[in-house]
């Protein structure tokens, strides 16, 4: 029977002490994000929604990079936006949107907590769900908050989603609501007019419960 070394015993121990710190940190975050419970957009999918459904249980497949680049290049960042992706809110914004969100940084919502959503920001070939250029938009809320309000932006026609970080400048509003009471999906019917080819749907949801904004972008192919 071969005898393993003290160095090499504990080369293991450090291996797997290291192994279970890691697999704890990534549980600890799933669970803040599901005691914190929010919503996001899921149809069609947010970024970060999309890479969480997508790798949530695969993330560190290195295959990713050329299968789902923009998703890697998310998780690398920080993998804590795709397990909190129902968390992507700012507080007392007080309806003022685009004074508290620059331009280039509507998908990571103004950079709210920090640097966590910021690779959301980031323009390239995002998995994109084809779509008719009338459909519904689905809002997933986990806590049930309420909804004062949904507004639906599409961006213009000519936009290059690839190559150019969103700006308010580059969306037009194509759907606003009033309230919807407490539930567990709100939904709104969209208009894209007579938009083509790939484009981003921005999404804000207007809380209830308090004055908390949620952003949402998601990538479509229009037909």
């Amino acid at each position: 029977m071969a005898l393993i070394s003290v160095p090499a015993n504990k080369r293991l121990l450090g291996k797997a002490l290291a192994t279970i710190a890691a697999v704890a940190g990534l549980m600890a975050s799933m669970m803040t994000g599901i005691a914190q419970a929010h919503g996001s957009t899921v149809d069609p999918p947010s970024r970060n929604y999309g890479c969480w459904q997508r790798w949530g249980s695969d993330f560190q497949n290195p295959t990713m990079a050329q299968q789902d680049p923009m998703c890697w290049q998310a998780w690398q960042a920080d993998t804590t936006a795709m397990w909190n992706w129902n968390g992507l809110y700012r507080e007392g914004v007080a309806g003022n949107h685009q004074g508290a969100i620059p331009n280039g940084q509507l998908c990571s919502g103004g950079r709210t907590g920090g640097t966590r959503y910021a690779a959301l920001d980031n323009p390239g070939p995002w998995k994109a769900a084809t779509k008719p250029r009338q459909f519904t938009l689905d809002i997933w809320d986990q806590a049930r908050h309420g909804a004062d309000y949904l507004r639906v932006y599409v961006t213009k026609q000519g936009y290059d989603a690839l190559s150019t970080p969103l700006g308010w400048n580059h969306l037009d509003l194509v759907a606003t609501t009033g309230r919807y009471a407490p539930s567990d999906h709100y939904r709104v019917a969209v208009n894209a007019g007579s938009r083509t080819g790939r484009h981003v749907v921005f999404a804000i949801w207007q809380a209830s419960h308090s004055d908390q904004s949620y952003y949402f972008c998601s990538d479509v192919i229009f037909q």
